[in-house]
């Protein structure tokens, strides 16, 4: 397959060279020109349980760049951060031709509308992905993938022969992927997840192995979860999640002690974090349904401080 990964940061470079690797054509997009150029010229370093070593892989700092070399894609996934969707999705689409399929894997909720917009709804599948990743410098990552599962579907559930086809190729390329027929169900069990962790992470700027030892945190977490969960089953989603502890443990279940959450590493770098997208959601949520959500509220308002603080 010709699979352009758009928005390849830790995670997106995690995927792409598992794919790579297995021998399809995978472009890693990304802005940032330190970190093109050092892919392109010595491959992307990936540490995995510890131990380095560096795939070759194509990069490209723009779609479009890309698309001048290559011409259409028959997979893009998408994996931009939550507020760069739109900007991000069309400035792609001369990578998108009349078979071309468009997979969000981003956290949050949304996403498929905002892609669907642009690409058209027939052309967009959902996913969500417990692999992780975590930059160590312009082409350098640490791979969080080794056990962790993908899920992807049809937006009305069919067991479409594209949907099959490309987990299919996850799986081969060791990327443990499942097809949902319940995406709605699987992209709120991926929210849990998000919302154990994300923005306690982003506040407490505490690493994996820190975050799990201090009982207040987890304390503070499984409210967090178990707001969502209640906001979720109001909505009428289907959820196979009962127990908050099982989204609290699933967040770290095969990450190395140093992982850092997405929303730690945005912060670290700078950026605005996607709490709107994860901890906003299940306020937005809750607010349509009746259901109150002061602790996702509060883990907001926490994070909208500390971004505040880098822009002053």
């Amino acid at each position: 397959m010709k699979i352009a990964v758009l928005g390849a940061g830790a995670l997106g470079c995690a995927m792409g060279s598992c794919l790579s690797e297995a021998g399809h054509e995978v472009w890693l997009i990304n802005r940032r020109a330190d970190h093109v150029e050092a892919m392109n010229k010595q491959g992307l370093s990936v540490r995995i349980n510890g131990v380095d070593r560096t795939i070759p892989v194509k990069a490209a700092r723009t779609a479009q760049e890309m698309a001048d070399k290559t011409g259409a894609v028959d997979l893009i996934v998408v994996l931009v951060k939550s507020f760069h969707t739109h900007e991000a999705i069309t400035s792609a689409t001369a990578l998108v031709g009349p078979h071309t399929v468009v997979l969000s894997l981003q956290n949050g909720l949304g996403h498929e509308d905002v892609l669907a917009d642009v690409v058209g709804r027939d052309k967009v599948l959902a996913g969500k992905t417990y692999a992780g990743g975590v930059m160590l410098g312009p082409g350098r990552i640490i791979r969080g993938t080794e056990g962790k599962e993908t899920y992807i579907g049809e937006l009305d559930g069919r067991m479409s022969d594209r949907v099959q086809r490309i987990a299919q190729a996850f799986n081969a390329a060791g990327l443990i992927t499942h097809i949902s027929d319940n995406i709605m169900g699987t992209m709120w069990e991926k929210l849990l997840v998000n919302v154990a962790t994300g923005a306690l992470s982003g506040i407490t700027h505490l690493t994996y192995g820190d975050l799990y030892q201090v009982p207040e945190v987890k304390a503070c977490a499984l409210a967090a979860v178990q707001e969502a969960i209640d906001v979720a089953k109001a909505s009428g989603i289907q959820l196979s999640v009962h127990d908050p502890e099982q989204a609290w443990i699933k967040a770290a279940a095969g990450l190395p002690p140093e992982f850092k959450a997405s929303m730690l590493q945005s912060l670290e770098k700078g950026s605005i974090t996607e709490v709107d997208y994860v901890n906003g959601s299940v306020v937005r949520w809750g607010q349509k349904c009746g259901v109150p959500t002061p602790v996702n509220r509060t883990l907001v308002a926490c994070l909208k401080g500390i971004e505040r603080g880098l822009s002053a």
